[in-house]
């Protein structure tokens, strides 16, 4: 049988306690990082973190990894994880709050009633201050959505749901995405078709030098004049001077968005929320059971799920004699100077998973026979290998 490894994680962010609870008896929480074999972090900041040399991965309770240092853990084999879905229905219901906000009144009506709150005759006061407050409504209005990922589909099934005609946007769209989106979700080709046509445009995709500003002075340009805009993805997403242009002439009326710095904090015509969208109980914690599982299952297993920074393999659980997991380079001979170290040592590979990402690759085996004693050591000699790790043996 092959016993199951003691194993030690740090907390660099307070984590739900239903997250910890998944990990299974041998696990323990300590406030030692350099004895930590996995890192569960949320919204800290490592990018100058010093990481111990026995750290193998590192579990994000959410969805974007810029308070990650990714490329320095993929050179020291550090497998990184997101939670990707898990905050999903919260950002999305946000959102629709977003629609509304940009659409009506509301905020600006609160603020009146607050303003006015000891007047005695505020009851027939409200009556003639309301028409300031007037807005539209969103059924039958055209909304854009630009990524349709985990939040992004949720975002335009409710908006169908609503009774907005939804044009979606995304030249990555997956085959898990595209079977939970609406058939009355209308494609778009390109994103000046999404401008074009919509009342209200939402943005749901990655910040990456490729989507930094793509919402800048041209794409508004393009857009109906007294275009809404939502973003409840990232800020550096809008070119937010270009914006404040766009904002003070009219192109755009409204801006929602979920990013407070100190350009969207001072924006005319903005509401700006203090980053809101997965600050809900139920989001915590379903970020922190998916970091949880994902992190105990890579350690224990040597399976990824959900890496920013290597493929995804799953070989299950282990019932062979032995697994070893290789990190390497995604450069040529790699499998086969692996294959050869294992045959001349006469161990039989009975399962072999190896897959690629971008500059970095990932090869998990199963061993029919024991290991010698220096496996580790001689396959960290092959040029490109960057780490290697015992999964498991026969005790």
């Amino acid at each position: 049988m092959l016993a199951p490894k003691e194993r030690k994680i740090f907390c660099l962010n307070n984590i739900a306690s239903v997250g910890l609870a998944k990990f299974r008896k041998g696990y323990e929480v300590t406030e030692n990082m350099d004895e930590a074999a996995g890192i569960l972090v949320r919204s800290a900041d490592m990018h100058s973190t010093e990481f111990p040399d026995g750290l193998r991965a590192i579990a994000r309770a959410g969805a974007g990894v810029n308070n990650i240092p990714i490329e320095r853990c993929s050179e020291n084999g550090i497998v990184v994880f997101n939670t990707p879905g898990a905050n999903a229905n919260s950002v999305k219901e946000l959102v629709i709050a977003g629609l509304l906000l940009a659409s009506r009144g509301i905020f600006g009506g609160i603020m009146w009633v607050k303003e006015n709150a000891t007047d005695w005759n505020i009851t027939k006061s409200a009556e003639k201050a309301k028409k300031n407050f007037a807005g539209h409504e969103i059924q039958g209005k055209t909304l854009g959505v630009i990524g349709l990922g985990a939040i992004g589909v949720q975002v335009a099934n409710a908006a169908v749901s609503l009774g907005m005609n939804v044009l979606g946007y995304d030249p990555y769209l997956s085959v898990k995405s595209a079977w939970m989106l609406s058939p009355m979700v209308k494609h778009a080709d390109s994103p000046e078709e999404v401008y074009a046509a919509s009342d209200y445009i939402t943005i749901h995709v990655p910040a990456m030098d490729s989507t930094r500003h793509m919402l800048n002075a041209e794409a508004f340009a393009k857009m109906k004049r007294g275009i809404r805009i939502l973003n409840f993805a990232r800020d550096v997403l809008v070119d937010e001077e270009a914006l404040r242009e766009a904002l003070t002439d009219g192109q755009v009326s409204r801006y929602i968005s979920d990013f407070p710095n100190p350009t969207s904090a001072n924006l005319p015509n903005a509401t700006v929320l203090p980053h809101l969208g997965a600050s809900t109980e139920e989001a915590e914690d379903n970020c922190a059971v998916m970091a949880a599982v994902q992190l105990q299952d890579y350690l224990d297993n040597g399976n990824i799920t959900n890496s920013v920074n290597y493929p995804e393999v799953n070989a299950g659980v282990c019932g062979s004699e032995a697994r070893v997991a290789i990190l390497h380079r995604n450069i040529p001979n790699m499998l086969s100077q692996i294959t050869s170290f294992f045959g001349s040592n006469e161990l039989n590979i009975e399962n072999l998973q190896n897959k690629a990402r971008g500059a970095y690759a990932y090869t998990l085996l199963d061993i029919s026979h024991k290991m010698p004693d220096d496996t580790t050591e001689r396959l960290r000699e092959i040029e490109g290998v960057l780490r290697v790790r015992r999964v498991k043996e026969r005790s």
